[in-house]
């Protein structure tokens, strides 16, 4: 049952197969023994340590009452940027929140309590979701360690949302969540072999989860198949979803290919233009050649906004924090840092707080003209191809094969694009496995307008029933240089 989708779980559950208190036991056992030994992924941050009770309690429930829905007994991972007013703490994976528990879920946690969900454990993340310096590790925090890739253990994850994509990958758990500003959620997902959902920003509530930027933050699902990311997704969206189930066919469907990524990587090229060739032999209609207009703006005016919106967003979260801890703003946080800079700095700085402490409010003029520029040129950037090409979504290469964990030098530069038109404004985005080089995993990307997160899910759907190519980790020591095995 390791591999077992969402809705397997749920059948096996209602038919009595096994229980929902047995299953948790299952991926505790096997956090116990990959996750704290074995490969020592350092994927869980914390376990919750009522999980079987809640297990067995919803357990009791289905007999007496049925089930509430397709989650109801699943277990789940949540990222620990994500408050749950439980006995788990939340952190951001920085030991200077380490003893604070959140007095209440966030929204995404209260709405898969209610639904039904086992909430399992907290999972590792890059130090602040990766907005602490400009040499980190993704995957690495001071509270859980380095988090590393189940297909390749000297591999990065990518992303901050490291430690979800991991548990997911490994089975430690059904599914999770992860949370998105820039890459965090589309990035590990694709360098797991795992789908991601980057949702239209305001489609799931920030609320209760500590962030970085309010413009840009969102949390998503990250799951082995796209029908779980559609439910999960459909659990914990604020408003009604339509229909995903994907078709039979793609037929009278347009599809423009970004050339954004295309020719840095020949190996990349090839899994990408074979997974065009899947669109196409499913009846949908490729239109090449599409270009995202100024992509370097766009970047550099959203770390502008960023800057200022997570000092102003990070001093209104710890605001709120027990005053018994040591830090209530920003300032307290870099002061805390240097303060224990043996423990939290062992291997890089901090340079993005700094940064952003330097930023001024959010009424600055630089601020509002960044804001301003960065969601013009998103949307010439995306909505205008869009529609001149009448486009139902555009794909591209989610990553190229991922880097070697670096704690000297810092993350490599990603050598292809994720869609930086989807993942620095305020567009939907799906990753879904595309195939292996060297057993590394690849990914391809659905993206298109604000709002279409449904459509895209029955696309990606369609290409994933069409080319099933995920395969289990094998936890290998680096990647995989026979020929012919997992390429």
């Amino acid at each position: 049952m390791l591999e077992a989708t969402v809705t397997e779980v749920q059948d096996s559950l209602s038919s009595r197969r096994f229980s929902s208190e047995w299953l948790t036991k299952l991926y505790l056992q096997r956090i116990n023994e990959i996750d704290r030994a074995g490969p020592t992924l350092r994927s869980i941050i914390e376990v919750n340590p009522d999980a079987l009770e809640i297990a067995a309690a919803l357990d009791k429930e289905r007999r007496l009452q049925g089930p509430r829905g397709p989650l109801h007994g699943v277990p789940m991972v949540l990222k620990d940027n994500i408050n749950t007013g439980d006995k788990m703490m939340t952190t951001a994976g920085s030991l200077a929140l380490e003893g604070w528990h959140a007095p209440t879920d966030a929204v995404v946690a209260a709405k898969l309590r209610a639904a039904g969900a086992v909430i399992l454990a907290k999972a590792n993340l890059s130090e602040w979701a990766n907005f602490r310096s400009t040499k980190s590790s993704s995957g690495w925090s001071s509270r859980g360690g380095q988090v590393l890739n189940p297909y390749a253990l000297d591999r990065s994850t990518s992303g901050s949302s490291a430690g979800s994509a991991a548990a997911v990958a490994a089975n430690l758990c059904t599914a999770a969540i992860g949370s998105e500003t820039n890459g965090s959620i589309i990035s590990p997902a694709s360098r797991t072999s795992l789908v991601g959902v980057k949702p239209t920003i305001g489609l799931v509530s920030q609320a209760g989860i500590i962030p970085i930027s309010h413009t840009l933050d969102t949390a998503g699902p990250m799951t082995r198949c796209v029908a779980d990311a559609a439910i999960i997704l459909g659990a914990i969206a604020e408003t009604k979803l339509e229909p995903m189930e994907p078709p039979a066919d793609l037929k009278g469907v347009r599809i423009g290919v970004a050339s954004e990524g295309r020719g840095i990587d020949p190996n990349v090229d090839r899994t990408f233009d074979a997974a065009v060739a899947v669109l196409r032999g499913l009846g949908a209609e490729i239109v090449d050649d599409i270009v995202f207009e100024g992509m370097d703006e766009l970047r550099n005016q959203g770390l502008t906004a960023m800057n200022y919106e997570f000092k102003a967003d990070l001093n209104h979260y710890l605001a709120e924090v027990d005053p018994v801890l040591p830090v209530h703003n920003l300032d307290e946080l870099i002061e805390f840092n240097l303060a224990n800079a043996d423990r939290v700095m062992p291997f890089y700085g901090q340079e993005r707080l700094l940064q952003s402490q330097a930023t001024g409010s959010l009424e600055d003029e630089e601020y509002l003209t960044a804001l301003d520029a960065m969601t013009s040129v998103a949307t010439q950037a995306m909505d205008s191809p869009m529609a001149e090409h009448k486009l139902d979504a555009i794909v591209a290469p989610s990553n190229s094969p991922t880097h070697l964990i670096d704690l000297v030098n810092g993350d490599s530069p990603p050598r292809v694009s994720t869609g930086q038109a989807a993942v620095l404004a305020r567009y939907p985005i799906v990753t879904v496995p595309s195939g292996y080089f060297r057993g590394l995993p690849l990914g391809l990307s659905f993206f298109g307008s604000a709002g279409q997160d449904a459509k895209l899910l029955r696309l990606a759907g369609a290409f994933e029933q069409a080319s099933p190519v995920r395969q289990p980790p094998r936890f290998l020591p680096s990647a995989d240089f026979v020929e012919g095995e997992l390429t």
